[in-house]
């Protein structure tokens, strides 16, 4: 079974992100800020971490660039998920190591082509 980690911190996208994943089949655990989502990789292994760009403690760019730069975590792939849509913003979530760039709202469908694109059942 997939396990993926979601780092978001608006509730009403986690709660539709959570639902979407787990509809599917997939554990879903969450985290809202930077120190859970470390806490979250340090105790359990993800398939897949959905990564939201504004958080209360640090950025999401700061936070997939330190995973992909984590011999443990990095070949685990990374969605940046953000209301930060502009071509600049995907360019810069792709140079910090996502594997992924989508904006918000979250387009169902959209997700979980990139989810099964990068998770192999």
């Amino acid at each position: 079974m997939r396990k993926v980690l979601i780092v978001e911190d608006s509730l009403t996208d986690k709660e539709i992100l959570t639902l979407c994943l787990r509809d599917r089949g997939i554990t879903v655990l969450t985290a809202i800020s930077a120190a859970e989502a470390f806490q979250q990789v340090e105790a359990h292994q993800f398939d897949l971490i959905i990564l939201d760009v504004v958080l209360p403690d640090r950025s999401g760019f700061e936070i997939c660039r330190e995973l992909k730069e984590n011999l443990t975590t990095k070949q685990v792939p990374v969605i940046m998920c953000s209301t930060k849509g502009t071509e600049m913003d995907r360019f810069w979530g792709l140079k910090q190591g996502a594997d992924a760039y989508l904006a918000k709202p979250i387009d169902q469908d959209e997700l979980m082509q990139a989810v099964n694109q990068l998770v192999k059942a």
